[in-house]
């Protein structure tokens, strides 16, 4: 019989207007004078202001910390850190998107430890070089349905002297409690909803598709995968649309807890893209996405039939295939990569990157630099 290590997240109160029970969360942890990390972008607008004035309003003490960027560096997170310890504060909220969700956590995580922060990698066991007494307690608050960080336990910062993203581990980096409030992803611009979107399906596609003995997962994926084929378009077309916004930040959630079984080629590629030109990450996965099928088909065929009779569609991988390129087409995402604004003058680059990324190790076929340069290819060309 197989043996695995599985976890499952973390306490979640899901729905419609549960931020209003944010002050009770932080109580609920012991966090009395919190810091809440978010993106420049974010931080002026009105889903952060409305945050922030009704926790001064109950009297709670709250910080911000807003230098953040679309895809954070260690510098980023070296301020936050200032700003948390000169504050006296005592947790984080992690508020917004991925940046700010990872960003915020791994100032949490940060907070109390003595060694650089690239000790901390994601690689074997390093995350035992950690204090875990120097690491604050964390409340997650998505704004967005796609990265799925607040049901994680690492965040993803970037090294700008090697172009290369890191992850940042430790169990304690799960947030304690996650405040899943649909009502905060309206009034997105359809871009950030259509690349969030597709990053929660990327997550779900790939863990579904990586290889090893996960059944919990690959049930979780293959609804997660349902629910933004049925609600990513009704997002889109109707940005009011509660409802489906809820299933898709249920998605995004069910993304992240299923890919602890793994991610693979189109994140590998994906990452060093959006290191090297500073893309967005989902819609940057969005695009790679048919092309890493095509090229593992020999390994998922039939297990993509069977998703696909899931979804109701004939059961093949071809079917599955030309629904996901209907998918991008109805959404608009590029088709290819110089539509993306991505040249081929760093494809050799990127391929090198590709194949040592940490998530490459989950392709259901080896990852090679010819394999890499393959796929780069299509996607520059938008061969399906």
């Amino acid at each position: 019989m197989t043996k695995a290590n599985w976890n499952y997240p973390t306490a979640v109160r899901f729905g419609a207007g549960r931020i209003s029970e944010l002050p009770e969360a932080l109580a609920a942890v012991g966090i009395r004078k919190p810091l809440l990390v978010t993106d420049a972008g974010l931080a002026g607008l009105p889903v952060t202001q409305n945050v922030l004035a009704d926790l001064r309003g109950q009297g709670i003490e709250v910080g911000l910390f807003s230098e953040v960027k679309p895809n954070p560096v260690a510098a980023n997170v070296e301020a936050g850190i200032k700003v948390l310890r000169a504050g006296g504060h005592d947790g984080v909220i992690a508020f917004g998107g991925g940046s700010g969700l990872d960003t915020g956590k791994v100032i949490a995580f940060m907070a109390g430890q003595t060694r650089p922060m690239w000790d901390f990698e994601d690689i074997g066991d390093w995350w035992t070089r950690a204090d875990p007494a120097g690491i604050l307690p964390i409340i997650a608050v998505p704004t967005t349905a796609g990265t799925g960080s607040e049901v994680g336990r690492a965040g993803v910062i970037t090294d700008a002297a090697t172009h290369t993203k890191k992850v940042i581990f430790h169990p304690l980096m799960m947030p304690k409690i996650v405040i899943a409030d649909p009502e905060l992803t309206i009034g997105l611009p359809t871009f950030i909803t259509v690349g969030t979107g597709m990053d929660a399906l990327a997550h779900c596609l790939e863990a579904y598709c990586a290889p090893g003995y996960h059944p919990m997962a690959d049930g979780i994926a293959v609804e997660g995968i349902r629910l933004v084929f049925e609600n990513l378009p009704r997002v889109v077309s109707n940005p009011g649309d509660i409802e489906a916004r809820g299933h898709m930040m249920s998605a995004a959630a069910m993304g992240a807890t299923a890919f602890q079984k793994g991610l693979g080629g189109i994140h590998a590629l994906s990452h060093p893209v959006g290191a090297l030109y500073d893309t967005h990450h989902g819609m940057t996965n969005a695009v790679f996405m048919p092309y890493v099928l095509i090229s593992n088909k020999s390994a998922i065929e039939g297990r993509i039939a069977r998703l696909a009779a899931y979804l109701g569609l004939t059961p093949s991988f071809d079917a599955f295939l030309h629904a996901i390129v209907g998918l991008r087409l109805r959404l608009d995402v590029p088709h290819t990569l110089r539509d993306f604004g991505v040249g081929e003058e760093k494809r050799e680059q990127i391929a090198d990157m590709a194949i040592v990324d940490p998530t490459a190790g989950g392709n259901p076929v080896e990852l090679t630099r010819e394999r890499a340069l393959e796929i780069f290819d299509r996607a520059l060309e938008g061969r399906v």
